[in-house]
């Protein structure tokens, strides 16, 4: 009996050491935005390419995407950036998200926020690789996805991604 107590007993710490770990993992990294690496083109079939050493993000500018899609969801194209946020109608994080974007695009000339609804776009959810809402996608004026967070960024990480692009412009 006491080999079972035991036994038990080591595998309810080993559960709350493996969610505690879980837990401070995903608070690590949601809402950060991220360079993006990946190619996934429309009309690539298959799994995405990973990228070259001359698709980084700061040489190129990110992943080109179709502009029939990126109009589709209402980015025009010549605006410095523009921060594309994929929400859903009962998701908590969404609304903090769209005041984080608002407030920079607020704050700055140039920017554009669209938020597009997930649910009724589930063509470009699965071309762009979207997993979860609040997804948000930092758009140059060229087309081409420069960042991505999957969360709620934070304001300052936001004014961060789209500076480099408010200077450079369209190439």
């Amino acid at each position: 009996m006491q080999n079972a107590a035991l036994s038990g007993s080591v595998a309810v710490v080993a559960t709350l050491l493996l969610a505690t770990g879980f837990g401070l993992w995903r608070r690590r990294c949601d809402g950060r935005l991220r360079p993006e690496t990946t190619t996934m083109r429309l009309d690539a079939p298959g799994p995405p390419a990973a990228a070259g050493p001359d698709t980084t993000p700061d040489r190129v500018g990110g992943r080109p995407v179709d502009p029939a899609l990126l109009a589709a969801l209402g980015v025009r194209p010549g605006d410095s950036a523009t921060l594309l946020q994929f929400s859903s109608a009962f998701c908590a994080p969404c609304r903090a998200t769209r005041q984080v974007l608002a407030d920079v695009t607020g704050t700055l000339d140039g920017v554009r926020h669209v938020e597009v609804d997930a649910a009724s776009q589930l063509p470009a959810v699965r071309a762009l690789g979207i997993w979860r809402t609040p997804t948000v996608l930092v758009v140059d004026a060229d087309g081409r996805i420069v960042r991505r967070a999957a969360g709620v960024p934070a304001r300052a990480q936001v004014l961060a991604a789209v500076a480099p692009l408010l200077r450079r412009g369209p190439s």
